[in-house]
């Protein structure tokens, strides 16, 4: 792995953090689902039109379409969708924190859907994710967390978990910003829908919900997916997935600096726990690559 590729993969880890901390002031002063719904539009075109000057096609195969719109409703629509309106009562570093576990969800499908081996190292990091994660709630749940948000964040997990499995195919084949601008777009629609039949546009403008509109729009939105995509092609996906574990640290630490949000002695040693899990199921993935 090169410096350049380390240099990607931690701009992405920071990105993808800081989008819990950016959504939570978002949905504190605007509907969640239409704020969303527009970011992805923005964001969707910018990348679109971005794509044909570069010489970009939207002509896809069938395979990148059918990964294409996959990936958009997964993460997009509902991943994305349930956390922005999970964030209205669960904490921003809660929120980062379950959707850290994404890459053991991953392993852990590999392992029960696919017969996929798992190596000891592998086995144990998902123990230790597990472990971490009960650490991180018994904790929370003592301190009066939104169950039913709580519920949403884990069922948004699932959704890029089943996203995650189909970045191999939106990815192969080139278009990398046409597809990013693409899988908005597609994320934009399936969220307008829910978005006007059940919200009120109802919005308290600020210059902080405008900042953080703009920020969550271009970074996170935007930058951090071509990122992930380009990263992805330059060392592959079990590599690039190693960046994952610190997701857990980055999270909790912004919306920490930037909301005030308090942690706890069992939050930190859950968030190491994780962190360690996510590492140590990557590593064994790139162990097995090798061999």
């Amino acid at each position: 792995m090169d410096l350049r590729a380390i240099f990607m993969g931690l701009a992405f880890a920071l990105m993808w953090s800081s989008a819990f901390t950016s959504a939570r002031i978002i949905v504190a002063s605007a509907p969640p689902l239409m704020a969303l719904s527009l970011r992805f539009l923005i964001s969707g075109l910018l990348a679109v039109l971005i794509a044909r000057a570069l010489g970009q096609s939207w002509r896809l195969t069938p395979a990148q379409w059918r990964a294409t719109i996959l990936f958009g409703i997964c993460q997009n629509a509902l991943y994305l969708g349930l956390n922005f309106v999970a964030m209205q009562t669960v904490e921003a570093s809660l929120a980062a924190i379950i959707a850290s576990t994404m890459p053991l969800l991953v392993a852990l499908a590999g392992w029960l859907v696919f017969s996929e081996k798992v190596r000891p190292l592998g086995l144990a990091g998902l123990i230790a994710g597990v472990i971490g994660v009960a650490l991180i709630m018994g904790a929370r749940m003592q301190g009066g967390v939104d169950l039913f948000g709580v519920l949403l964040c884990g069922i948004g997990v699932v959704s890029l978990t089943v996203a995650t499995l189909a970045v191999r195919g939106a990815s192969s084949g080139g278009n990398v910003l046409m597809i990013v601008g693409l899988q908005m777009l597609i994320g934009s629609v399936a969220l307008a829908i829910p978005a006007f039949a059940l919200e009120e546009p109802v919005i308290t403008p600020s210059w902080t919900l405008l900042a953080a509109f703009v920020y969550t729009t271009l970074v996170p939105g935007l930058a951090a997916t071509v990122v992930w995509f380009l990263l992805v092609g330059r060392i592959g996906a079990v590599k690039a997935a190693t960046f994952h574990f610190l997701n857990p640290f980055f999270g909790v630490a912004i919306a920490a600096l930037l909301l005030g949000e308090k942690l706890g002695p069992l939050d930190i040693v859950g968030v190491a726990i994780i962190a360690g899990g996510i590492l140590a199921v990557q590593l064994s993935k790139q162990h097995k690559v090798e061999a």
